[in-house]
């Protein structure tokens, strides 16, 4: 759909990556370190002052200790946490219980590592998570669950009852949560991110993925971690030794400078991206979708019905032709498409002018079917 909208010279609604990057401080730093020697391999683990800065960051922001020389991991952003998460633990045959609609690199993953997925499908119009199909979903062969939150691509940032639900199957199950808490600061309206890993009994079976991209804006950096037990931490590390075998250095020492020297830009970039969000929904439900408004991520979710579509993927092929704007068709996101098949998710992670000229363009075009 990127190539698409350059293609047709469209405004870009669709991939979540900011047009704005993020501290300027932080960009001094990294450029700092490529003249300052830190131009070879960084040890595989990640350098220990990004490791460190980790570690102050779970526990300045949610009371979480880790040890920096075993319970973490730099990985090259969090896709790779992911992919060394699955390829490290789980063994052919393994089921995982997955939320869908679910980012895409969930899928072709467990493919690679030879498990078989689950799905437990969050469904509009909320998207919440119903404890008794998370239940449902696990079998003699469940050895793990997947779980992102604040999720992408439905935008729903899970409630304390929800969280305690996954904790309660997890340990009647003895399963090993892997966690993408990538948006973890991007949350709004008052709504709390809250790491699995601190309910009571779930550090020790919890596997904690995040990265610097999405909270400082600094996609393009991929620079991300895997904290938690050692043994799981590990795992991740044996895996990844075999994929990029390190991450890049230069920019190590200004992530790390991010989480120790700027804790407050991601907290400063909610606050703008909510009022993009806002002003996004705002528009769409002008021009005659039902919108969901999202409590998290870069996000929102419509409902293309009362447009006369039922077909996601139709009319996301027609709008750069209609209207010069592109979105992704929701399905594209789910096993179960039918759950999937009517909704299109829009990204509010650019700037207001870009978000309004998108806007002028779909309130000037003919929407419906």
């Amino acid at each position: 759909m990127s190539a698409l909208a350059v293609r047709t010279q469209s405004v870009n609604l669709g991939q979540g990556f900011p047009d704005v990057d993020g501290p300027p401080g932080v960009i001094a730093r990294a450029v700092e370190a490529l003249h300052g020697g830190h131009n070879q391999y960084a040890p595989g683990p990640g350098l220990a002052a990004l490791r460190q800065a980790i570690a102050r960051h779970q526990l300045r922001h949610y009371g979480i200790e880790v040890d920096p020389d075993s319970q973490v991991v730099v990985t090259t952003g969090c896709t790779e946490a992911v992919a060394a998460a699955l390829l490290g633990l789980v063994d052919p045959g393994d089921e995982i219980v997955v939320l869908e609609p679910y980012y895409d690199s969930y899928v072709a993953m467990i493919q690679m590592a030879g498990g078989v997925r689950r799905a437990v499908t969050l469904r509009a119009p909320d998207f919440g998570l119903d404890a008794d199909e998370l239940r449902a979903a696990v079998t003699p062969a469940t050895r793990f669950m997947l779980v992102n939150s604040p999720h992408n691509p439905t935008g729903t940032v899970l409630t304390s009852v929800e969280l305690q639900a996954v904790a309660d199957v997890a340990i009647e199950h003895d399963l090993v949560v892997i966690t993408d808490e990538v948006y973890e600061h991007l949350t709004y309206d008052g709504h709390r991110h809250v790491p699995l890993a601190s309910l009571p009994g779930m550090f020790e079976r919890t596997l904690t993925l995040s990265s610097a991209g999405k909270s400082y804006s600094f996609t393009g950096w991929k620079v991300g971690w895997a904290t938690g037990p050692a043994e799981l931490v590990g795992a991740v590390l044996a895996a990844k030794q075999w994929l990029t075998f390190t991450s890049g250095a230069p920019l190590q020492p200004a992530v790390a400078h991010a989480l120790d020297e700027d804790p407050d830009f991601p907290a400063l970039l909610a606050k703008d991206l909510q009022a993009r969000r806002d002003l996004l929904c705002a528009g769409l439900a002008d021009v005659g979708l039902d919108v969901r408004v999202p409590e998290g991520t870069y996000f929102a979710t419509s409902d293309i019905r009362a447009l006369g579509w039922k077909d996601g993927m139709a009319f996301c092929r027609a709008l750069p032709d209609r209207a010069g704007v592109v979105a992704i068709p929701s399905q594209v996101f789910h096993d179960d498409a039918e759950a999937g098949r009517h909704l299109v998710r829009w990204a509010f992670c650019k700037q207001p002018e870009v978000i309004e000229e998108g806007l002028r363009r779909l309130a000037a075009a003919d929407l419906r079917a």
